[in-house]
């Protein structure tokens, strides 16, 4: 009989600054399609290299506050005050 071992992953929120799923420095492009905190939230951001974002939805925190990073799907950012972008893949 083979026994396996089945090991939970850690949490990226405990092992990974959350600072490290924030992006910054980018350019609004495309419609406003809503605000947030008096904020306008852009359909699209483009950060410096070019790579554009779709917005996706609010980010979730956690019971102390923290951005939930664990929510985030693959290719998924949060943009301050709190929304979370897409990275758009061609194709």
């Amino acid at each position: 009989m083979t026994f396996v071992s089945l090991r939970v992953a850690p949490r990226l929120s405990r092992t990974i600054p959350t600072e490290y799923f924030v992006l910054a420095n980018l350019r609004n492009e495309g419609k406003v399609v809503g605000r947030l905190a008096d904020h306008p939230i852009s359909e699209i951001v483009v950060d410096d290299r070019g790579l554009r974002y779709r917005y996706v939805g609010v980010a979730t925190r956690a019971a102390d506050g923290r951005y939930d990073v664990d929510s985030l799907r693959p290719g998924e950012w949060i943009v301050q005050p709190g929304l979370v972008y897409a990275l758009e893949t061609k194709g």
